[in-house]
């Protein structure tokens, strides 16, 4: 395919994932609450955990949406900022975050200088991006020596049985359940296809190597079905 037939596939890809979020931003977080029985809360704290915000500290949050895990960060003293693709959830993250300063971003060109942050964080939207190895590249640029960044992402069930009632059930059952929670229940099923075609956690692990970070390494959360990856720059 020639460069520039590849690059409009890109920017269609990324304008349609962008237009999605926009569809869904108004009732995001409830509908995450819903997927994860609420043990989304829970993650988001052990988010907070790993990155141990201080005050003062640059951070970039990317795959922000409405604002939800940049709050506490900023809460701790952080300079955060919130990054998103999608302008309808910055849109929304602004109404009820008003003093955060939302900004809009894509992930495999991020719009900042080499090392100016001191930590780097992405929470369910990595699997997201068209080119994940470039986005973690592209992080990585953007961290400052001994940064760090922390990833969650829905991942692979660490037991057999827990891994094949994941996928055929719960993945299965997710679509209906945004009917009834979501603003736009369509949009769920390119999400749950999302998660069953990313890497588990080791494969997850090996990307990150390959961007440039060391240290590597991942908390399985509820079994597996969430991993925590932490890495230094």
């Amino acid at each position: 395919m020639p460069k520039s037939d590849y690059r409009a596939t890109l920017a269609k890809r990324r304008a349609d994932v962008s237009a999605m979020f926009d569809r869904v931003a108004q009732r995001y977080d409830v509908m995450n609450d819903v997927m994860t029985m609420g043990q989304i809360r829970r993650w988001r704290r052990l988010v907070q955990e790993s990155i141990d915000p201080k005050p003062g500290q640059r951070i970039l949050d990317l795959a922000a949406g409405t604002g939800t895990s940049s709050r506490p960060l900023a809460d701790a003293g952080a300079l955060v900022v919130p990054t998103d693709l999608s302008l309808g959830m910055l849109k929304v993250g602004k109404e009820h975050h008003p003093d955060l300063p939302f900004l809009a971003g894509d992930a495999l060109a991020l719009p900042f200088a080499d090392g100016v942050f001191d930590a780097v964080t992405i929470s369910y939207g990595l699997r997201n991006v068209e080119h994940t190895l470039a986005a973690l590249t592209e992080m990585r640029r953007v961290t400052r020596p001994g940064g760090r960044l922390v990833v969650a992402e829905f991942s692979t069930p660490t037991a057999a049985p827990v891994r094949l009632g994941y996928q055929q059930l719960v993945l299965r059952a997710l679509p209906e359940l945004a009917k009834v929670a979501s603003s736009n229940p369509s949009a769920y099923h390119y999400l749950i296809e999302s998660i069953r075609a990313w890497p588990d956690q080791r494969g997850l692990a090996d990307l990150m190597v390959q961007a440039g970070w060391s240290r590597v390494e991942w908390r399985n959360l509820f079994g597996g079905v969430v991993a925590l990856h932490r890495a230094v720059a």
